[in-house]
């Protein structure tokens, strides 16, 4: 056997953590996370390729660099166990992200049905890739959770990247991702939460869905937008009322 590459672990946030936002939309927390000054946490790029899909996970992380024949060459590959791309996997436990920097590539594809079957297989909650995949119709059967750019036919290293780290801290579409950040992705898209501001943003989604509910519901019956999005101060005893009436505290 080969000596292998020794891969940092990463620290998982608690459960109840990651349970608690799990029924918190992208949309909310990108906000949350606005107010408190991270600007733009979210990925450009990697879109969903499984509409309905949504997950939220730590990252396991997988960086990419160009190709220079001095670091790197197709040789080096024939052994499996010095391809970085399969070590991220090793590291996978249930409900982990895969977070992957290929630099927004378009003709390498990352991960294959293979490499794909056996993320599935260990219960990770999805993957999210700046660049592409491979494989397409075997993949698609696993149903999986993917935030990516497209697809290919090439292999990983067919073209012009190859994968150099595994669990450092990457920039996947434009945002920094280091190794157990709380990854959140849905149809809107993915953003990056840091574990620091996860109770914050629990607290703000809480507040905020409550009185959107009630400014629906107003703004449904055609109540003024003015008043009700988002919810004026002459409109706070009113949603008291609501409260009250519908048990909320």
């Amino acid at each position: 056997m080969p000596t292998l590459p020794q891969i940092p672990k990463i620290q998982r946030p608690p459960k109840e953590i990651i349970d608690a936002l799990k029924d918190i939309g992208t949309a909310t927390v990108a906000g949350s996370l606005g107010h408190s000054g991270f600007r733009n946490p979210h990925m450009l790029g990697p879109v969903t390729q499984r509409r309905g899909k949504s997950i939220v996970g730590p990252a396991l992380t997988l960086q990419f660099l160009p190709q220079r024949p001095d670091l790197f060459s197709e040789g080096e590959y024939s052994d499996p166990e010095t391809q970085l791309h399969r070590h991220v996997l090793y590291q996978v436990e249930e409900g982990d992200v895969v977070v992957v920097d290929a630099r927004g590539d378009m003709s390498s594809g990352v991960f294959g049905d293979m490499m794909s079957t056996y993320f599935k297989g260990r219960g990770g909650a999805g993957i999210v890739i700046d660049g592409v995949m491979r494989d397409r119709p075997n993949v698609e059967k696993l149903d999986l959770a993917l935030w990516l750019r497209g697809w290919t036919p090439n292999y990983h290293v067919q073209v012009s990247i190859y994968p150099n780290a595994v669990n450092v801290p990457i920039a996947c579409g434009g945002v920094t991702v280091i190794p157990g950040d709380i990854i959140m992705a849905d149809d809107d898209g993915v953003i990056v939460l840091p574990v620091s501001m996860a109770e914050k943003v629990i607290e703000d989604s809480q507040k905020h869905a409550e009185w959107e509910v009630f400014s629906r519901e107003k703004l449904m019956q055609g109540a003024d937008l003015r008043r009700y999005y988002p919810l004026h101060k002459d409109a706070e005893p009113e949603y008291e009322e609501w409260k009250k009436l519908h048990g909320k505290k």
